[in-house]
């Protein structure tokens, strides 16, 4: 049965095909965002939803997308989209963080020059009829020093934007290396000293708690006289209060913003100030971005839809489509060992370490984690997947640790899985052989080499004679066919195991039947996704 989107919110007609060549259903509502009661009734049918900023993807919304799987916002920023929930309701969410860097990035510049000429108020006035030349004195880009504050993606490119304008740079940005810097031509400075030196702020990072009021009223009165600000990146980023009165004092000289702490803004302190420019959010709007950002989320879900691959989600490791070819039986395998465990481990766990050897120790240890988290979360809530299973356990106080080795052994590559609790320690490992098939090649430290089916049986025994002829024989009496027979022995301590790979589930009766010989100390059915 084919995937199906619906669209929510105003996408090109063209990203909307996309959808259709790749053999997804969709429904192109574009007003429907704003209808958050018939959405709630409808979200339930899609596998996918493709939003812009109208659609508020809510805790509510989600408690209704039973379906859901991929939420695309062609865009950048996810403001209206409850990303925690998401992740707990095991739903990805993705956005589009190229698609309107260079428009977002030139919308920036133009402020500048707008609030650095007065361009806005002059344009007014001259088409009112005045022609107050001396009224508009202007200061020039050149040779001034532009503060930016956050050098990621598109700070980044006004960074080398302003740099060609002659402008001194300095830059303030946690991540940002001196390397990266260098290359950028600009200065890194802590924020207190981008504050004291620089004759206009830009702002460009994402809104957190870490960034949340960034520019406050004591950062603000911390600036050097003179400063215009610029904010083309997300409202609650300045404190617009404490701006407003420094503009009317005149330390500030000028500010222009794109973006505001409520929107729609109909109502702000900084409306109808004198040198203030502003627009209403229209970084990303150029015919260009919009149709780029468009395209990009279409192209995204469906891969995520049809094939798996992860691009630009903020509440899952992201997979490529190469990656996805590659790491699938991997990701499969991860998924199993999870649920091996999950299945025998009753108690509350205290924490998971995944070792991976060889070749699988160089590929997306992020995305396998995932899987085999989920995997043993599912034993207990089989609505748990990838994207949700590390909520859950960090919300349990579960830790996760992960180690790489260089090939060991006679594998190209193994994971091993070893789950502890307050009274013991269980470990599981398996490879993927050429086949792509995913093996069992070791529990509790005995070598095994099983195929894993549906629906397997476990055993644990002391090596003793009599245990392959009782499980066969049993096995027999009731009708239950066995697909595949691994045995596995310790020799050191007389342990040994036994995995059986049944072409159904083992009846209850039978189960009984083999606990009641004595011989084993464990009998346990397990069942495998093996779709």
């Amino acid at each position: 049965m084919a995937p199906k989107v619906l669209v929510s919110d105003k996408l090109s007609e063209t990203a909307v095909q996309i959808f259709r060549d790749r053999g997804i259903e969709v429904d192109f509502e574009p007003a429907l965002g704003k209808d958050k009661d018939k959405l709630a009734e409808v979200i339930g049918q899609y596998d996918g939803l493709a939003i812009r900023s109208a659609t508020k993807v809510t805790e509510k919304l989600l408690e209704n997308a039973d379906n859901l799987k991929v939420v695309g916002r062609a865009g950048i920023g996810t403001d209206n989209v409850d990303k925690v929930a998401a992740s707990k309701k095991g739903v990805i969410v993705m956005n589009t963080p190229f698609g309107n860097m260079i428009t977002t990035a030139e919308h920036a510049i133009a402020m500048m020059f707008a609030v650095a000429r007065q361009i806005p108020e002059a344009s007014a006035s001259t088409h009112a009829g005045k022609w107050e030349k001396s009224k508009f004195m202007g200061v020039e880009l050149t040779a001034k020093t532009l503060g930016v504050i956050g050098a990621g993606n598109i700070g980044g490119i006004v960074c080398e934007r302003a740099v060609g304008l002659k402008m001194k740079v300095v830059a303030y940005d946690p991540f940002l290396s001196e390397e990266r810097a260098a290359k950028l031509g600009v200065e890194k400075v802590e924020l207190d000293e981008l504050l004291t030196r620089a004759d206009f702020i830009t702002l460009h990072v994402p809104f957190t708690e870490q960034t949340k009021n960034i520019l406050s009223r004591e950062a603000l009165e911390k600036t050097k006289k003179g400063v215009r600000i610029i904010n083309c990146a997300r409202g609650g980023l300045v404190d617009e209060e404490a701006l407003a009165e420094l503009l009317k004092s005149g330390h500030v000289a000028g500010a222009a913003f794109d973006v505001f702490a409520q929107e729609p803004a109909t109502e702000n302190p900084l409306f109808n100030l004198p040198n203030v420019v502003c627009t209403p959010h229209l970084g990303a709007s150029t015919t260009e971005a919009q149709e780029n950002v468009a395209l990009q989320v279409a192209e995204q879900m469906s891969n995520y839809l049809l094939s798996g691959a992860v691009e630009n989600a903020l509440n899952m490791p992201s997979v490529t489509a190469e990656e996805a070819k590659v790491m699938g039986p991997w990701v499969k395998l991860a998924g199993h060992l999870g649920t091996f465990v999950g299945q025998l481990t009753e108690e509350a766990i205290d924490s998971i370490e995944i070792t991976y050897n060889g070749t699988v120790s160089k590929m997306n240890l992020e995305a396998l984690n995932c899987a085999a988290v989920a995997g043993i979360m599912q034993a207990t809530n089989p609505d748990v997947n990838m994207v949700s299973a590390p909520v859950i356990a960090k919300e349990r106080g579960i830790g996760i640790s992960t180690t790489t080795q260089d090939k060991s052994g006679v594998f190209d590559g193994y994971i091993k899985l070893t789950v502890k609790t307050a009274d013991r320690e269980r470990s599981i490992a398996g490879t993927v052989f050429s086949d792509g098939k995913p093996r069992f090649i070791q529990i509790k430290g005995i070598n095994i080499d099983a195929e894993i089916g549906e629906h397997m049986l476990y055993t644990t025994n002391k090596d003793v004679p009599g245990i392959i002829g009782t499980l066969g024989m049993t096995m027999g009496q009731n009708s239950v066919n066995i697909a595949n027979f691994t045995l596995g022995r310790d020799e050191t301590n007389g342990d040994a195991i036994a995995m059986l790979y049944l072409d159904a589930p083992c009846p209850a009766n039978v189960l009984d039947k083999l606990t009641e010989t004595g011989l084993f100390q464990q009998v346990r059915p397990l069942q495998f996704n093996v779709a």
